[in-house]
């Protein structure tokens, strides 16, 4: 019999790059799991089998000066490759090991060989179920059976996993090699950074020794069980139906303070422990993950910057022929003396404009302004208006005062306390309250959002401006959300009532960072005498996409199209509410319309309508962004592929536990520390 190990490695690891090149005492991982399998009394001889992906050369080679043969196949099908590691050395069994378990037991790999031949099965490992530790991972099969697998497996994951064909077929026979003691909790592989540290100390623990045996770690553990406290809580075998996209989360986390810029991309936002996370492309009302699945997008399209879809033709070629021309230089960019005309023709009650390239700058920008103009420094606001110290100041004291206007449980960590008292909520359609507010504070400025979940009342946009007028207050718009989605231009220009300044961003560069600041000429002229002052707020790329995005919007009338579609998507949503016995309540503006399920249940019910509609090969939630690219047709479709999940939440408000049907836990609800 010719018993060949076969390593499996590679150095693209999503979840940690490079890891089998990662050093145990000054070894590289590949070479210490080599080394103690090496000690192997039954196993003829060791390969590596590898991808050709050129990323992997330096192991290839590594391996190679080591004096061990290295086959090369599919990245992909790994299955394949195994199959021409067998063939290449005329195995006649295979002992698979992965290249991430680096304290593999040579005394262990040699039980079941023998186990295997005495049996005479054509499958037999030490996982089925699991009673050895996570990383003493063996599986010992005929090369016969593997060719016999490559025939008749067809599916991806069978094909990329090697043996699950093998483990599942009928055909084949099977046994399962048991631990006297199951230790199945400890976790001795590497996956990430955490398993890393942990594999160290128990390397460390037994240094210069580097043939140490399973017993002898158990032993140890049992002394110290701190040698692996660091990675007790990663599910077992996690990496085997986790997508690329939920690896490279993980691995973000290490490196990223809450895993990436914006709270509202974060997976637990959608859908937890299963949400892609990641695009790799995008283009209309499709976007593809990192596995290349491409997924409709009837969620919230970039944020809301995308209203006329991803990679617009015209948009993008502006870009395209701006990134040419260069993008900066130490002379400034005309584009933007065009786009800050054209900002004020839209808007005549403005004079002058600034640009910035994000709303939380742009509402920053505004206060500093209003401030500077007024001299005064309280600020009263109404909506959500960015993550900068002059906003959070408002939860200086009390933690609840921003709860109502967008993401409750912001702390104002970070935030100096003598801003306390410097910005004062009151909630929209309540125009006493701000009456209250600007009797008893000094107000210099009022920020506010347009509208969001619902429009103004009993002339409450006019009478918030009165009140402005009458106290010498510079009342600004927040339009960064809703600007150019309801009229061209501001949704200030629908309510007939005009601001002393407005923000506008999202919609304004088609998903190009663009954001501008308009107003009066008196108020925005106090720029001049306060610092605000950026680099990349010259670059060219954001006002020449605006540029082309207004050119593209006004010619098409964009703000009606997904106004309408908006109108349509919600009266469907009604439709089917009413068709399935569910009650739901919509709110929003037309184009940035949602609902929520009238139950104690509504955030479990929306992470189950976003867990079955990815099975549907849609990202989709409770709420939608729309743009032009979201066709009648296209929503139809989707509006039928969402009626069997609301007859399922029926069920579950008569009785059925929805927690039995999600995958993974419950969506967030709003902000929260990461772990």
């Amino acid at each position: 019999m010719n018993i060949v190990a076969i390593v499996q490695a590679r150095l693209g690891s999503t979840r940690l790059p490079n890891k089998v090149m990662a050093s145990l005492q000054e070894t590289p991982l590949i070479e210490f799991l080599i080394n103690r399998l090496s000690k192997s009394q039954l196993i003829n001889k060791i390969v590596v089998a590898t991808s050709t992906n050129p990323i992997n050369d330096p192991l290839a080679s590594f391996i190679e000066n080591l004096g061990y043969q290295v086959i090369r196949g599919s990245e992909d099908d790994v299955l394949q490759r195994f199959i021409d590691a067998a063939n290449a050395t005329s195995a006649d069994v295979v002992v698979r090991i992965t290249g991430d378990c680096p304290l593999v037991d040579p005394q262990l790999v040699d039980d079941l060989v023998r186990e295997f031949l005495h049996a005479q099965v054509d499958y037999l490992s030490n996982t089925n179920p699991p009673t050895y530790p996570d990383g003493f991972d063996i599986e010992v099969f005929s090369a016969n059976s593997l060719k016999i697998a490559g025939k008749l497996a067809t599916a991806i994951f069978d094909r990329e996993h090697v043996t699950p064909f093998l483990r599942s077929h009928p055909d084949f026979t099977k046994q399962n090699y048991t631990a006297p003691v199951d230790s199945s909790h400890l976790r001795l592989t590497v996956d990430e950074q955490r398993d890393l540290d942990v594999v160290r100390a128990v390397v460390d623990h037994f240094a210069p020794n580097k043939y140490f045996t399973l017993s002898q770690i158990l032993e140890a553990i049992d002394h110290n069980s701190s040698l692996v406290a660091g990675n007790l809580d990663i599910e077992r075998n996690e990496g085997a139906t986790m997508n690329t996209g939920q690896k490279l989360w993980k691995r973000a986390k290490n490196v990223i303070p809450g895993g990436n810029m914006l709270l509202s991309k974060r997976p637990d936002q959608f859908l937890p422990e299963h949400w892609p996370a990641y695009f790799s492309r995008a283009n209309g009302h499709t976007v593809w993950d990192l596995d290349g699945n491409p997924l409709i997008d009837m969620s919230i399209m970039g944020i809301g910057t995308n209203t006329l879809g991803y990679g617009h033709p015209e948009v993008d070629a502006a870009v395209a022929k701006t990134v040419r021309d260069g993008n900066m230089s130490t002379l400034n960019c005309p584009e933007e003396v065009y786009l800050a005309e054209r900002l004020v023709a839209m808007h005549p009650w403005a004079e002058m404009v600034r640009f910035a390239r994000t709303g939380g700058e742009a509402n920053a920008i505004a206060i500093r302004i209003a401030r500077a103009a007024t001299g005064k420094s309280k600020v009263a606001i109404c909506g959500y208006h960015g993550w900068h110290d002059w906003y959070l100041a408002a939860n200086l004291g009390t933690e609840n005062s921003l709860a109502g206007h967008l993401l409750p449980g912001l702390e104002p960590k970070g935030v100096p306390e003598n801003l306390q008292g410097s910005v004062l909520t009151f909630n929209y359609n309540k125009i006493d309250e701000l009456e209250n507010l600007i009797a008893q504070h000094d107000i210099g400025a009022i920020m506010m959002e347009v509208s969001r979940n619902f429009g103004p009342e009993d002339n409450f946009l006019d009478k918030v401006r009165q009140l402005a007028t009458k106290h010498g207050i510079v009342l600004m718009f927040d339009e960064c959300t809703s600007g150019f989605r309801q009229t061209f231009g501001g949704l200030h220009k629908m309510f007939g009532v005009e601001p002393d300044m407005a923000m506008f961003g999202k919609a304004l560069g088609n998903g190009y960072a663009i954001t501008a600041v308009i107003g009066r000429r008196q108020i925005m002229e106090a720029a001049q005498n306060t610092f605000i002052s950026s680099t990349f707020w010259t670059e060219r790329i954001g006002p020449t996409a605006a540029l082309a995005t207004l050119d593209v919007m006004e010619k098409m009338k964009s703000w009606d199209i997904i106004t309408e579609m908006g109108k349509y998507i919600t009266d469907q949503w009604n439709s089917l509410a009413t068709s399935t016995g569910v009650a739901i309540k919509t709110s929003g503006l037309p184009a940035l319309t949602s609902f929520s399920v009238n139950s104690p249940n509504a955030l479990a019910y929306k992470t189950l309508i976003t867990q079955e509609m990815l099975k549907k090969s849609y990202l989709a939630g409770t709420s939608i962004y729309v743009s032009t690219v979201h066709t009648k047709d296209l929503v139809d479709q989707y509006l039928v592929d969402l009626k069997p999940i609301f007859s399922l939440i029926k069920e579950c408000e008569d009785g059925r536990d929805v927690n039995s049907l999600l995958n993974g836990p419950i969506c967030s609800s709003g902000f929260a520390r990461l772990n």
